[in-house]
C-alpha cells in the first residue's frame, strides 16, 4: 500500500530527561495518521549480548537499522512517525538520505533546557529509570556535536507549565527541518 501524500518524520531529540518521550507522545497523539517509534524500546529488543550504545558502534548501528525499517513501513502505509531518541545531526542526515523514495520530510529538534533542570526532572524519575550523570554528559555531547542552532528548542521552564506551545512550534516552524 504506497501512500503518495507527503509525510513528516519528526526526529525529537536531547539529552536524557529533557522531556522527549512527554513531548514525542504529545505530539503523536497530535497527528492524525501517526506512529510513535521509542528508540529506547527498540534498543532493548536485543537482549542477550546487548551493549549499551553509547559504547558499541555495531549495537547503535542495529538500532538505527531497526528504527528505519519501522519508520520506513509506517510512511509507507500513510503515516506521520514521531521517533524519540538521542539522535545527533548525522542521525537525521542519514535518516533523511534513507526514506528520500518517499515523499517525507524530516522534522529534528533537540529539546533543551540547562542542566539543573534536567538534575530536577532526572531525579523525579523512578529510581531504575534515573539516567544521573548520563544527563549532563548527553548535554555536554550536544554541545559539542555541531548541531545547527536551528534546530535546538529550548524548552526550559515550559515543559513544568503547558507544552502545547511546544508542540505547535514542532507542527509548524520549518526550521526544524532538514535539508
Amino acid at each position: 500500500m504506497e501512500n503518495q501524500q507527503t509525510r513528516t518524520v519528526y526526529l525529537i531529540s536531547g539529552p536524557a530527561g529533557v522531556g522527549k518521550s512527554t513531548i514525542s507522545m504529545a505530539l503523536t497523539y497530535k497527528l492524525e495518521h501517526s506512529a510513535y517509534i521509542s528508540g529506547d524500546v527498540v534498543s532493548h529488543m536485543h537482549i542477550n549480548g546487548r551493549k549499551k550504545p553509547w559504547e558499541s558502534e555495531e549495537e547503535l548501528s542495529l538500532i538505527w537499522d531497526n528504527i528505519l525499517s519501522l519508520v520506513r513501513n509506517f510512511v509507507r502505509y500513510g503515516h506521520d512517525v514521531v521517533v524519540d531518541y538521542v539522535a545527533f545531526p548525522q542521525h537525521a542526515t542519514w535518516l533523511l538520505e534513507c526514506v528520500k523514495d518517499f515523499n517525507v520530510t524530516v522534522k529534528y529538534v533537540v529539546l533543551w533546557t540547562d542542566a539543573e533542570t534536567l538534575r530536577k526532572r532526572d531525579a523525579k524519575r523512578a529510581p531504575g529509570q534515573q539516567m544521573g550523570e548520563r544527563c549532563l554528559i548527553l548535554l555536554n555531547e550536544f554541545r559539542a556535536s555541531g548541531v545547527d542552532q536551528k534546530h535546538f528548542l529550548d524548552i526550559g521552564e515550559k515543559y513544568s507549565d503547558d507544552i502545547r506551545p511546544i508542540i505547535s512550534e514542532i507542527l509548524n516552524n520549518q526550521r526544524f527541518c532538514v535539508d
